[in-house]
């Protein structure tokens, strides 16, 4: 399988596999392909500077993880320190330092953004054409040539962002920064801040702004906030009975299980669900507080996102009057910051738009097979992992309910698993084909705006097209049951193929 033995197609370098994107996925990909097949080449073409995706993009005040750091972290190279929620800047050294010390870096092409990747059936072949930035503005190409790709560029996309339109925006006098291209010069102690928005970007910008600011966060509507004890105390008890190792195994599976015991809990008994975690935010904010305007969604609890913070620090800071909240829609921005519709005006210095992201599958990268060009949102999921009618590639992400790594992981290992059907079988392509033409939906099952908007693969209602939600389940499909399972095609030959669109 290792495509270096054949002639130079013009420069173009040539890997057996070419992983796209060196953050969480990527560095599963790196780890898995090396664990299970030391002679594939392999080559993490990566369009930053360095190692970590989300978390060396993302720079803004108080980031850090929205799932525990022990369901989050690569279970080949386990996280021992005391955090819960883990800061951003951690997570990006652990995620460096685990790319240095399997080799995995030595593998990645930095700078190098994909540009276009083109299928040839009669090649059995992916050729992947990138631009890298030259430090003094201009543009070079290089090219790749693999028989599989794996993307592994998440969900979203790195260099766009989502704000809404404002009316009298241009009015306002103040500074408008968004978290995913915070600058570096904000100066925002002893100012007026008002975040906008009321997702896991705005739960944690607001506690770590108000420290040396007072913060409104405004939200047209609220969302659920579950606070978590940080450090962990029943991790703390298992260290003092059990050997390290032990211990913190026992401390992953639980919180694997806490994790989905909550998922299914708010769908067969979301009153329950709801009274939980009104109830940790009571303590917090005390019985005087309006929690159901501002904590109490209308929505059940998982129909959107539950926020995580540790120790709950926003509702300390709105206890401690360094913060408060606003549940209001904007009615316009002013000179002086923003006028609600209900009237009250806020001001502010700074306004934060922390209004979510552009959700969408290889952004800016044009897809070609056999010349045709494709969209991948068009395709349906196989397994939540490969594409329907798009040979030899998969697209890697986590879970939006889970931890993101559990799902990365498990996705990289059934990748290693096709690869394995592939050569010992002496074929060339592998190809998710659609037999089934029934109903299709959603892949992520969220209400959120961000998600609505989203330009994803679809899902089926039937194995294997359909998208499970937890990790266990994800286990059993993608670690234990056969490569071979459904309409998944292995041939040598070289037809043409042609991409059906999911709707």
């Amino acid at each position: 399988m290792n495509l270096k033995s054949e002639n130079d197609l013009g420069g173009t370098e040539h890997f057996d596999v070419v992983v796209i994107g060196a953050g969480i996925s990527g560095i599963c990909a790196g780890y898995r392909l090396q664990e299970r097949r030391r002679k594939t080449s392999y080559v993490i073409l990566e369009k930053r500077q360095a190692v970590g995706g989300t978390w060396d993009l993302f720079r803004f005040p108080g980031v850090r993880a929205d799932s525990d750091i022990q369901t989050m972290e690569f279970p080949f190279r386990p996280w021992y320190g005391a955090e819960t929620l883990a800061p951003g800047p951690a997570i990006r050294g652990y995620m460096s330092e685990t790319a240095k010390m399997y080799g995995i870096e030595d593998q990645i092409r930095f700078g190098h953004r994909v540009v276009r990747a083109s299928w040839s059936s009669e090649l059995s072949r992916w050729t992947v054409e990138t631009e890298i930035a030259e430090p003094d503005g201009t543009t070079r190409t290089a090219t790749f040539s693999c028989r599989y790709i794996v993307s592994c560029a998440g969900y979203y996309d790195g260099d766009g962002s989502y704000t809404p339109e404002f009316a009298g925006i241009e009015r306002f006098g103040g500074r408008i920064v968004h978290p995913q291209h915070w600058p570096e010069d904000l100066d925002y102690a002893g100012k007026r801040v008002v975040v906008i928005g009321s997702g896991a970007t705005a739960m944690t910008l607001v506690p770590a702004m108000a420290r040396t600011a007072h913060v409104t966060m405004l939200q047209r509507s609220p969302s659920y906030v579950m606070s978590f004890d940080d450090p962990d105390g029943f991790r703390a008890r298992m260290a003092k009975l059990l050997p390290q190792p032990v211990a913190h195994r026992v401390v992953r599976w639980r919180n694997i299980a806490f994790q989905i015991y909550v998922l299914y809990m708010s769908v067969l008994a979301p009153k329950l669900v709801k009274s939980m975690i009104r109830k940790k935010a009571v303590e917090y904010l005390g019985e005087d507080y309006d929690v159901d305007t501002h904590f109490g969604p209308r929505y059940n609890p998982w129909d959107q996102r539950l926020c995580a913070i540790p120790d709950g620090d926003l509702f300390v800071a709105i206890a401690e009057k360094r913060a408060d909240v606003v549940t209001d829609k904007i009615a316009t921005f002013n000179e002086e910051g923003i006028e609600t519709e209900s009237g009250q005006q806020l001001s502010a210095d700074i306004v934060v738009t922390a209004t979510g992201f552009d959700m969408r599958i290889l952004p800016r990268t044009e897809v070609l097979i056999d010349g045709e060009s494709v969209d991948l949102a068009d395709t349906l999921y196989y397994k939540g992992v490969l594409l329907s009618d798009i040979p030899n590639f998969a697209h890697v992400t986590g879970y939006p309910q889970q931890s993101y790594t559990l799902k990365a992981d498990i996705s990289c290992r059934y990748v290693v698993r096709v690869l394995d059907h592939l050569d010992e079988n002496g074929y060339t392509q592998v190809t998710p084909v659609r037999t089934d033409n029934g109903p299709t939906r959603p892949s992520w099952l969220l209400s959120s705006g961000y998600i609505q908007r989203a330009k994803f693969p679809r899902q089926g209602t039937k194995r294997p097209w359909k998208v499970y939600r937890n990790f266990l389940a994800d286990s059993i499909a993608l670690t234990l049951r056969p490569v071979t399972e459904g309409s998944l095609e292995f041939s040598r030959g070289s037809a043409k193929r042609k991409v059906a669109k999911a709707s």
